[in-house]
């Protein structure tokens, strides 16, 4: 449970920047250069999960799979993330064409939604829950050793 909890934040700073990324880039596709609202949110959306990936990857989720297996991860990351990218592109066209929302506070109540998604979709398929007791394991044998040498002295 601590490992978890220790993930869910850890994923909530890569998220935070990422989504601190994806806003840069909608804001000046958008506002600055002009571009289509759909068309900026993909290009945000692009640009923040690769950051993303590499981030978590790196920081949050041990991976189910070895080395040689790494395209199974990506694939499934990409798949999701594509996935992420279609409810991002339909509630944001929900929310700004239907329901007459700004373009910048459609997103932020789209980023939360994607994000839920995102979390539990990558836990379950990216994560390896059985780290989870190895990781408890080698603390617990840790301390374990601490306190023998501490006893032997």
């Amino acid at each position: 449970m601590k490992r978890l909890i220790q993930q869910f934040f850890n994923f909530a700073v890569v998220g935070g920047i990422s989504t601190l990324i994806d806003f840069i880039v909608l804001y000046i596709s958008y506002e600055v250069l002009g571009m289509n609202y759909l068309i900026g949110t993909a290009i945000a959306f692009i640009i923040a999960t690769v950051f993303n990936y590499w981030a978590s990857m790196r920081f949050i989720f041990v991976s189910k799979f070895g080395k040689d297996q790494r395209y199974k991860e990506i694939t499934i990351f990409l798949s999701l993330s594509i996935v992420g990218l279609i409810l991002t592109q339909i509630l944001m066209f929900v929310f700004v064409e239907w329901f007459g929302v700004a373009v910048m506070i459609s997103k932020i109540f789209v980023t939360g939604f994607v994000m839920v998604f995102n979390f539990v979709s990558r836990k379950i398929l990216l994560d390896d829950s059985s780290s989870d007791e190895s990781i408890d394991a080698v603390q617990t044998e840790k301390v374990a050793v601490k306190e023998a040498n501490h006893f032997d002295k």
